[in-house]
């Protein structure tokens, strides 16, 4: 008996308005949960983390393994992402994010109540290891679910801007810890913030997960996943005496060229990521000797422009393509890469304050001219957020619906993980070795921001693709 296939495009499921807000209400905590996760590391590592919790006998070494130790997150990340993304696949994105957000949380609110270096020595660095560890893990699935759901839960001429609250979410998350620091930083003394004050924003994460919790607990499953799961029981459910048609699709391996594509896309914004939102602030409090107001301050800052960067992003790649536009932003950042890094490294003013870190008082620059400000402003938004709010959608749209969530997960958090996992301690590396110089930090954003730009030349168009196609569009 001869086999044929029959391809028929599944009948998604209605869904109100009601359950897009949930869904995206439930998309913008998540990613706005993880990225306060690391943006409260990434910040605690640059201006508390490196007293803390190791050796204070070498400043710079010591800066070098907090950087490390956040890079230890992402080695989880992808093997966190193969294990939910497979899971996703399988049973559905709503519970695997039920589970990916609680691990995230726990081990975020478990590092509040470490013990210190001081305290008990190694086993200080060795338990915070641990707990990024099992952070990363759960975190590996958690954006590429948000941004798979949202992907599926939207209208497919509105996809950039609702899935846009992805970036929102990340920003949200890196506002939040941004301004806790800066709140802290501005209120307390640094002996104070050394001795208890770094555990508040840690200890109060778990709000937000419990209601982040909530959400997911209310939250329907995406049609785009129930309707080709449908297709597959229905297949099933016919006897094998009536079996003339076979229906059952065959196994959709992961196309190489759509895994590259995507790849390179998320290489460069998660690598601006780890250059601007996690080194750069290090850079400027330890080797410019601005004060942690000030390199906590211009994170809300730059945050706050971001509620309306993201969506205009998002929105103009539902307007006129996502190629377009990742061309336009990427090319718009190889420019600006120079001047930015020039006018932050110049322009920290005269005025100072004393601050006083383990017996030594030292002079910190904490008031630095407006051209800092809107040099960071500019270049976060560009290279980081514009980048964000564009990759979410784009590389959702690149797979087909079989393997979307682990494809989408694995080619995100690859990458992840050696671009804003390593690579802040790459660029603390080669700053040492180059004497404190900014050049090797823009030389790495080149290259970060170029990749997206390269591989625009080599993709197709995926702006409003029928998601329920089970093949990927490479």
């Amino acid at each position: 008996m001869s086999e044929t296939t029959i391809e028929k495009k599944p009948n998604l499921a209605e869904r109100t308005t009601g359950d897009l807000v949930k869904a995206a209400m439930s998309g913008w905590l998540g990613t706005a949960l993880e990225f306060m996760d690391f943006q409260l590391y990434s910040l605690a590592a640059a201006l508390v983390f490196s007293d803390l919790f190791f050796s204070s006998e070498s400043p710079g070494v010591a800066v070098m393994s907090a950087m490390a130790i956040y890079g230890v997150g992402y080695i989880a990340r992808p093997i966190g992402a193969w294990y939910f993304g497979r899971m996703g696949d399988r049973v559905g994105r709503k519970k695997v994010l039920f589970i990916t957000i609680t691990m995230m949380g726990v081990s975020t609110t478990l590092i509040g109540a470490l013990p210190t270096f001081h305290q008990v020595g190694w086993i200080a660095p060795a338990l915070l290891v641990v707990l990024r560890l099992i952070q990363g893990f759960g975190a590996g699935a958690e954006i590429s679910g948000a941004a798979v759901m949202l992907a599926e839960y939207a209208p497919k001429d509105r996809r950039g801007i609702i899935s846009s609250l992805v970036a929102l979410g990340t920003n949200s998350g890196t506002l939040f810890a941004g301004l806790v620091w800066a709140i802290l930083t501005a209120v307390m003394s640094d002996e104070t913030l050394l001795s208890w004050g770094w555990r508040i924003p840690f200890l109060g994460s778990i709000i937000i997960m419990a209601f982040a919790i909530f959400i997911r607990l209310h939250l329907k499953e995406t049609p785009v996943f129930e309707a080709t799961q449908e297709e597959i029981v229905e297949a099933y459910d016919v006897p094998l005496s009536q079996r003339s048609v076979v229906t059952k699709p065959a196994k959709q391996k992961i196309s190489p060229k759509a895994f590259a594509a995507a790849f390179f896309l998320r290489f460069g914004q998660s690598g601006n990521s780890g250059m601007v939102q996690t080194y750069l602030i290090s850079f400027l409090s330890v080797n410019l000797f601005f004060s942690k107001s000030v390199a906590s301050s211009i994170t809300v800052l730059s945050s706050l422009v971001g509620f309306l960067t993201v969506p205009l992003i998002g929105w103009l790649g539902d307007r006129y393509g996502r190629r377009t536009i990742y061309r336009a932003v990427t090319s718009i950042g190889i420019i600006i890469i120079i001047p930015c890094l020039y006018f932050l490294v110049n322009s920290m003013g005269t005025h100072t304050t004393e601050a006083v870190v383990d017996g030594v008082t030292t002079q910190y620059f904490d008031r630095p001219a407006l051209m800092f400000y809107i040099a960071y402003i500019v270049l976060h938004n560009i290279t980081v957020l514009s980048l964000f709010s564009l990759e979410n959608i784009t590389m959702a749209e690149l797979f087909g619906s079989k393997r979307r969530y682990e494809a989408l997960a694995l080619s995100k958090e690859i990458p992840n993980m050696v671009t804003a996992g390593f690579g802040p301690f790459i660029a603390a590396s080669l700053v040492t070795l180059f004497s404190g110089s900014w050049i090797p930090l823009a030389i790495l954003m080149f290259v970060y921001t170029g990749a997206p730009l390269i591989t625009t030349f080599f993709m197709p168009e995926v702006a409003g693709r029928d998601l329920t196609d089970p093949k990927d569009a490479m």
